[in-house]
């Protein structure tokens, strides 16, 4: 039988979760709150909800996987699917990426939807869960005890001081009020060339499905363009500019509209939004200060190609939710909370060196770097080695912890590194369980295994060993673990959920091995079945063991893979980009 989703105790007392900011990671992290039972109390500086421009457009497939649990699959269903990302030079294609599926997930590998409409949809949820969402409270300051959080924020009507239990905080870029509050610099790089982003309507036939990005095309010489669809007929443009790109001068005298119909030809288009920004590379120093933890663009701000910006922050969001509502539940300790400066902040330090990579491809530094990127680019045109070289964005994936704390490693299942551009990791301790149909048994109605993770810890147990009987080999290892925790423990026998083979296929569990998935969906442990290794594992996935003498910077990150660009110090620079 299914478990229900797990609530912390209702205490109508408790102080609530204080969420800074309503933007998606801040909304997401409301509702996966709200959805384990936490009181949450959201607050924005802004009057209303602004749906200005399309913003974060490019959504991956295990985000829309958190949104679906949430009840919001409708941003699934609504944004439009792509699975090829093309890559040309000079007007030649290089090559092309179909986006792997390890596990024949019902979920598009991504799709491109508006960020006004996915907040729609996300406040939506909202509502119909409860969650209260105060607007008009800007963050003036912050200060916590050793008993909770006490966040003062500007109204029309004046000061407004809220006690909260925690504070979560989802400010974006601008929100270095908390940051500055808790002695966290947010230190990192600026890029000199702007981009300009439009988003036009118009009938391109045959780019419906696919990301275009071209390299040095006649139309923007000596730059880039790359090309998102997006539902409705709309196409997001990106064109790198000079520094001194003035978007004014540029519809003035009607080279914006040359420009565009440079790559659309005669066609009618209808410009619905556009923007020019800067992008940077930060990283705050810590997530977590105390009681409150730095989410999304407030804790790192990457480059936007790749889409690993909102999709990080959705992930945040995720990883921050489970372990907070594990200790208000009593169920974990500080070193669960700990665990989450651990493993997100060598997720952003992933994603500043990915993205921090494919800038100094695009914009390369000097003379000897631009003839380097030359050189790469001609040979792709016939080399099949150095189209691995051509680096247009690595799409966005969910980070690592195979060197968490959190994680009991396999030696029969090592983590292989960073894959190839995309593809996904062989599942292993540490790699998010691939998703996969499912049934269980005594319901009609199939489903994922996914959601059914999010319940609790969950034990996926293989062939049972032999001489084993099965259903008293399941039994064994959910004894073990329930006994090393009260957190809710769910236990599952692939062969009996596993009516597709799909997932079998993915993990190939030997005999009387038990992965134990975290509610993230990420594999903490591969062991053998016995009472001792899955209550050990137990314990370890949720920080009830010695920390490990290592730096955070060292948690997650595949070896030979050194963060080559780990931000130092630079202007702070202008409006962040959104992810594309």
């Amino acid at each position: 039988m299914r478990p229900p989703a797990p609530r912390t105790p209702a205490d109508p007392a408790a102080e609530p979760v204080l969420v800074l900011g309503a933007g998606p990671v801040g909304q997401t992290a409301a509702l996966l709150l709200a959805r384990r039972g936490v009181p949450v109390l959201v607050v924005d500086g802004r009057p209303e909800r602004d749906a200005v421009g399309s913003k974060a457009i490019c959504q991956q497939r295990d985000v829309l996987d958190v949104w679906d649990w949430l009840g919001a699959g409708t941003i699934a269903r609504e944004g439009l699917t792509w699975d090829t990302a093309r890559t040309f030079y000079r007007g030649r294609e290089l090559f092309s990426v179909h986006l792997a599926d390890p596990a024949a997930s019902s979920l598009p590998p991504f799709v491109n939807i508006s960020q006004s409409r996915t907040e729609e949809v996300l406040d939506e949820r909202m509502a119909e869960a409860g969650v209260q969402v105060l607007w008009n409270h800007r963050v003036a300051g912050i200060a916590q005890d050793e008993d909770g959080v006490t966040v003062e924020c500007h109204t029309p009507r004046g000061p407004v001081s809220l006690r909260g239990s925690h504070a979560l905080s989802c400010l974006g870029a601008h929100g270095g009020v908390v940051r500055e509050a808790l002695g966290l610099a947010f230190d990192g790089t600026t890029f000199d060339d702007r981009f300009l982003i439009c988003d036009i309507r118009a009938d391109l036939d045959g780019w419906e499905r696919e990301r275009r990005f071209y390299f040095d095309p006649e139309w923007n010489p000596g730059r880039q363009v790359l090309i998102h669809p997006c539902p409705d007929s709309v196409y997001r443009i990106d064109w790198q500019v000079p520094a001194d790109f003035d978007l004014a001068a540029e519809e003035a005298s009607g080279r914006l509209d040359a420009r565009i119909r440079q790559i659309i030809g005669e066609r009618p288009y209808e410009i619905v939004w556009h923007s020019v920004y800067r992008f940077h590379t930060r990283v705050a120093e810590r997530m977590r200060a105390g009681r409150v933890l730095l989410l999304g663009d407030n804790a790192h701000l990457v480059a936007p190609f790749g889409a690993r910006g909102l999709n990080s922050g959705v992930q945040d969001a995720e990883n921050a939710a489970w372990k907070l509502a594990y200790v208000l539940a009593g169920w974990a300790g500080e070193e669960l909370l700990e665990s989450y400066h651990d493993e997100r902040h060598a997720a952003a330090l992933e994603n500043a060196d990915v993205t921090s990579a494919t800038m100094r491809f695009l914009v390369p530094h000097d003379e000897e770097a631009h003839r380097t990127r030359v050189t790469v680019l001609e040979q792709a045109l016939t080399e099949e080695a150095a189209r691995a070289r051509v680096d247009s964005g690595r799409l966005a994936e969910p980070f690592w912890y195979t060197d968490s704390a959190l994680t009991t490693p396999c030696p029969e299942r090592p983590f292989g590194g960073r894959p190839p551009r995309g593809q996904v990791p062989d599942p292993c301790p540490g790699v998010i369980l691939p998703d996969a149909p499912v049934s269980l048994p005594g319901e009609d109605a199939p489903t994922r295994i996914r959601p059914l993770l999010r319940e609790g810890l969950t034990l996926l147990a293989g062939p049972a060993p032999e001489g084993r009987e099965p259903g008293a080999f399941l039994e064994g290892v959910l004894t073990a673990a329930r006994e090393a925790t009260q957190a809710p423990v769910n236990a599952l026998y692939l062969d009996a959920i596993d009516t597709t083979g799909a997932l079998t296929k993915a993990l190939e569990p030997a005999p009387g091995q038990v992965w134990l998935v975290r509610p993230d969906a990420h594999v903490a442990a591969v062991v053998a079945g016995g009472a001792a290794a899955v209550r050990a594992a137990v314990r370890a996935a949720l920080g009830f063991t010695p920390r490990l003498p290592a730096s955070a910077e060292g948690v997650g990150r595949p070896a030979g893979t050194a963060a080559e660009d780990t931000p130092g110090t630079g202007p702070r620079g202008d409006e962040p980009a959104p992810a594309a």
